[in-house]
């Protein structure tokens, strides 16, 4: 039995025996105020830490308080400007008591084209720790015995990685998985040749050729890419399912997009149930996973080199284009509600402090630390007050692919001014017929049950919602065009501003 299989089994042994009211939970709070310490601590004497005061914070009698007076709130631009283009440079003891060897590409955003996220030998420490979590959280699922001692497809980015004479970057996934533990490199597929392979399409094409010759368990990757392999598999081998030629599949883990909008398409390709597993692996750290099943939740990772602070979502912390206000209003993990939303504030072990990384989520259980992602800060729809999340957008399209049996894998939403209101225009990617204006008529529909905001608005503000239907492969095609096909990138589901421009610039060149 390899070795893995036998750890897995023995955690199931254990847990059968062990009563479930007998496992207490420490003090979330106590637990992240640790953290920070240990944080402070090991970078009080890089350049950061002593512009800032960290080893003085540590000596007062309430860390936090003064280490959120002295220590701004940074995104992306701000603490890659002043701070981490340092690093780029070769300099050590920047943000992190060391030189930092990775950079993460992390899809671009409103702010920049590509953003470099430091990926320090602590932070890869730590997301091989987390991920171990995971794995003994399997124990908790009613799995198949089998599964445990099967292959694990990991459809991530090229191992690859691009030198630039003191760093080397790539995709986040591909850094970890050219990091990943010895023990791991039998159950890992595609295995180490093709995963450094960087065209998408070859890649692809020999996933395909050798998927004939794995037993998969478990598939890992980003839900858009992933089911278009699956399909790839079993259009080539003439299958019905890809139970046909992997009948141990019972297991797939997915994260960085909603689920939902893929259901629907992704369980067509299935002989059989599966048991779905969410992860929060974010290109700063590995934030939270779903460690129970029976719950859409994912527990944060609390103690293990991530301090968080929760920004409540709303106008008093964020302009109208969703910028972070410099003296935002941030929370601690016991300050925090059920169901209400919170960006996201990180300080980490990669160097990154009061960091907004970008998500926006929700509590659904407090007391577990249990969260559910809503969408990014970017991509909210606030024109004229409609608050419109992704959230709101992925139930919308769910809701349309249920009552009209159609499948729509992609969409996105640009908002924009006519006159003297506004209006919103989402464009629908789909292989199914369906009338454009039946489509916006009932996605406005869904919404103002959905969004009491949205409803107020689309009477005094909103003046019309329209919908373009468009063949899938066209969002597909336009990830390539700008470089970023397969990996972990995802469709965003809110265009603004240049992206705009681009996209629809792109549709008028296709037609």
């Amino acid at each position: 039995m390899p070795f893995l299989g036998s750890i897995i089994k023995s955690a199931i042994e254990l847990r059968s025996k062990i009563p479930l009211d007998s496992m207490k939970t420490q003090d979330p709070y106590a637990v992240q105020m640790k953290t920070l310490k240990k944080l402070l601590k090991k970078a009080q004497f890089t350049a950061f830490g002593e512009e800032y005061g960290f080893t003085s914070i540590l000596r007062r009698p309430v860390i936090l308080d003064t280490f959120k007076e002295r220590v701004p709130l940074f995104d992306y631009n701000s603490i890659f400007k002043k701070w981490w283009y340092r690093t780029l440079n070769g300099e050590a003891y920047v943000c992190w008591p060391t030189q930092v060897k990775y950079f993460a590409l992390s899809s671009g955003t409103s702010e920049a084209a590509s953003k470099y996220i430091p990926v320090t030998y602590d932070m890869l420490r730590a997301i091989k720790k987390t991920s171990i979590r995971q794995i003994w959280s399997l124990a908790k699922y009613d799995l198949p015995l089998e599964s445990y001692d099967k292959g694990i497809l990991m459809l991530g980015g090229s191992t690859h990685l691009q030198f630039n004479g003191t760093y080397y970057e790539g995709d986040l996934s591909g850094i970890t998985a050219g990091n990943i533990p010895f023990w791991f490199q039998h159950f890992y597929k595609p295995g180490k040749r093709i995963s450094k392979e960087r065209d998408w399409t070859t890649k692809l094409d020999e996933i395909v050729r050798n998927a004939c010759n794995w037993d998969i368990s478990v598939i890992v990757g980003v839900p858009a890419w992933l089911q278009i392999l699956l399909e790839r598999i079993i259009a080539h081998y003439n299958l019905k399912t890809i139970h046909d030629i992997w009948p141990n599949l019972s297991i797939y883990v997915h994260g960085g997009v909603s689920f939902a909008p893929y259901a629907k398409g992704f369980e067509k390709l299935l002989g059989k149930p599966i048991t779905y597993i969410e992860t929060y692996l974010a290109s700063e750290g590995f934030l939270a996973y779903q460690s129970r099943p029976d719950t859409n939740g994912m527990q944060l990772v609390l103690d293990n080199g991530l301090f968080f602070e929760f920004v409540p979502f709303n106008e008093d912390n964020f302009d109208w284009e969703n910028n972070l206000k410099p003296n935002a209003e941030t929370l601690t993990i016991k300050e925090v509600e059920e169901n209400k939303e919170y960006a996201l504030l990180i300080s980490s072990y990669a160097g990154a402090w009061r960091y907004l990384i970008g998500d926006v989520i929700k509590f659904t259980s407090v007391l577990l630390s249990e969260i559910v992602i809503t969408g990014r800060t970017k991509h909210f729809l606030n024109l004229c007050g409609e608050h419109l999340s992704q959230e709101n957008m992925n139930r919308a399209i769910e809701i349309l692919e249920e009552e009209f049996n159609i499948e729509v894998r992609e969409f996105t939403v640009a908002g924009y001014k006519t006159e003297d209101m506004f209006a919103h225009k989402w464009f629908l990617g789909t292989n199914n017929t369906i009338d454009p204006v039946l489509a916006s008529t009932k996605i406005d529909s869904y919404l103002k049950l959905l969004n009491d905001d949205y409803r107020t608005e689309r009477i005094a503000a909103i003046k019309s919602v329209t919908a373009e239907v468009l063949p899938v492969n066209l969002f597909y095609d336009y990830m390539k065009l700008l470089g970023k096909e397969g990996g972990q990138n995802k469709f965003p589901r809110v265009l603004k501003k240049d992206k705009l421009a681009l996209w629809k610039e792109f549709l008028r060149n296709q037609k």
